[in-house]
C-alpha cells in the first residue's frame, strides 16, 4: 500500500485538516463514480479535495487533489464524462477509462445500465472525443449460470467486439470466482442466480476461443487478476491501474515521470547507425522511448493483481447501478439508501454527503 504525501489542507468549514496528496487517482474500483458521481467529483477537484470513510474501521481522511497529476476511471456508464473531461485538460491531470461493457442483458444481471446499443455508443463518442487507446474496453466479469453458457459468453464477446473494431485496441476479461468473494456469492444467492464456477478446463477453451476470434480483431488481450497462466493464446496478465500506459500517454508530464521513476531518452543515431534501445523500452514516438528505473507495483492488492499504487477515493455500498453480482455492495438497500443520502448533499466532502 502506497503511503502518500501529507499536506495540510483547509476544509470549506474552515478547519484545518491532515490530507493525503496522492500522485495516481482511481475513480473507483469501489463505485460507478463517472456514471453516478461524475458532477460530485469534478467539484471536489476544483474544491481541492474530498473526504473517504475507511471501509474497514469507518474512520474519515481526507484526500487533496494538489499533487494529482493522473486519474484512472472506473465505469459500466461513463457517458457523464463528456461532459466533464475538458476541465482535466485544463488542470493538466491526465487519465483514462477502464470501460466495462458487458452484455448481460437478456439475463438481467445488469438491470440498471443503459441499453447495450447506448453504452456502444458511449464508447465510441468518447474515442472520438478523446482518443483510441484512452478507453479501455473490459468484459468482467465472465459469469457461468444456467442461462449462460460458454458458448454464450463467447457470442456475447464476439457481438460487442466486432462493433469496436477501430475504436479499441485491448480486451480486458477475467473469470468469475465466485467462492473467493463471500458479498458476490451473498448477492448472486439472495438475487437467485443460478451460478457455476469456472473449472480450469473451461477457461483454457474459453482462451483457445477467444484468441481465434481475435484473429479478425487484433485486439490485446488480457486477464484482470487471474491466476491462470493462457500466455499460449496470447494473452497476457493485465495492469489495469498501468504506469507504462500513463508514460505513453502523458510523458511530457515532468512530475508524472519523476514520481513514476522514468527517464525520456532520444534515438541516437551515428556513422555506424542507430544506438541499440533497451528491450525494456517503452516506445513513445519515432525518436523517443522512456526507461522506467523503479517498480511501481501497489503490493497491497490482492495477489495476482500487477496494478500500480494509486490511491481510491469511492466508497462501497454506494453503486445504484445494482448489479446482481456486485462485490461492492453488501445489499442493494445499502446501496439505494447511501445514493439518495447523497442527492440531499451531492457535493459534500463524501460521495454520500455525509
Amino acid at each position: 500500500m502506497a503511503t502518500w504525501q501529507k499536506i495540510k489542507i483547509q476544509r470549506e468549514n474552515g478547519e484545518l485538516a491532515e490530507a493525503q496528496a496522492p500522485v495516481i487517482v482511481s475513480a473507483s474500483r469501489s463505485t460507478d463514480i463517472p456514471a453516478f458521481y461524475a458532477d460530485w467529483f469534478f467539484h471536489r477537484l476544483k474544491v481541492g479535495y474530498s473526504a473517504w470513510t475507511n471501509p474497514f474501521n469507518g474512520v474519515k481522511s481526507f484526500v487533496s487533489y494538489e499533487k494529482c497529476r493522473f486519474i484512472v476511471f472506473w465505469s459500466k456508464n461513463p457517458e457523464p464524462l463528456l461532459l466533464h473531461l475538458d476541465e482535466l485538460n485544463e488542470q493538466g491531470i491526465g487519465c483514462y477509462i477502464q470501460y466495462t461493457l458487458n452484455d448481460y442483458v437478456s439475463e438481467g444481471l445488469e438491470k440498471n445500465v443503459p441499453a447495450l446499443e447506448k453504452r456502444i455508443d458511449t464508447f465510441k463518442q468518447l474515442v472520438d472525443k478523446f482518443g483510441k487507446g484512452r478507453v479501455i474496453w473490459r468484459f468482467d466479469p465472465l459469469i457461468l449460470t444456467d442461462k449462460i453458457s460458454l458458448d454464450d459468453l463467447l457470442h456475447k464477446v464476439e457481438n460487442i467486439g466486432d462493433q469496436l473494431q477501430g475504436y479499441t485496441e485491448k480486451l480486458v476479461f477475467s473469470y468469475a470466482d465466485i467462492a473467493a468473494y463471500r458479498k458476490v456469492k451473498s448477492n448472486l444467492d439472495k438475487n437467485h442466480v443460478s451460478y457455476t464456477e469456472w473449472t480450469t478446463n473451461q477457461m483454457e477453451e474459453f482462451a483457445k476461443e477467444l484468441s481465434k476470434l481475435n484473429q479478425k480483431w487484433n485486439y490485446q488481450l488480457a486477464t484482470c487478476g487471474e491466476k491462470i497462466d493462457i500466455e499460449r493464446y496470447g494473452i497476457h496478465h493485465n495492469r489495469c491501474v498501468d504506469d507504462d500506459l500513463m508514460i505513453r500517454l502523458a510523458y511530457k508530464d515532468k512530475a508524472l515521470m519523476d514520481f513514476l521513476g522514468v527517464e525520456i531518452k532520444t534515438v541516437e543515431n551515428s556513422l555506424f547507425g542507430a544506438e541499440p534501445i533497451p528491450a525494456n523500452a517503452i516506445m513513445l514516438n519515432d525518436t523517443q522511448f522512456a526507461i522506467k528505473k523503479k517498480n511501481n507495483q501497489d503490493k497491497g492488492q490482492r495477489q495476482f493483481c500487477d496494478c500500480m499504487v494509486s490511491k481510491d477515493i469511492g466508497e462501497y455500498n454506494t453503486c445504484p447501478h445494482l448489479c446482481e453480482y456486485c462485490y461492492a455492495n453488501v445489499s442493494k438497500e445499502n446501496a439505494t439508501k447511501n445514493y439518495k443520502q447523497h442527492e440531499m448533499n451531492p457535493l459534500g466532502e463524501t460521495i454520500t454527503g455525509k
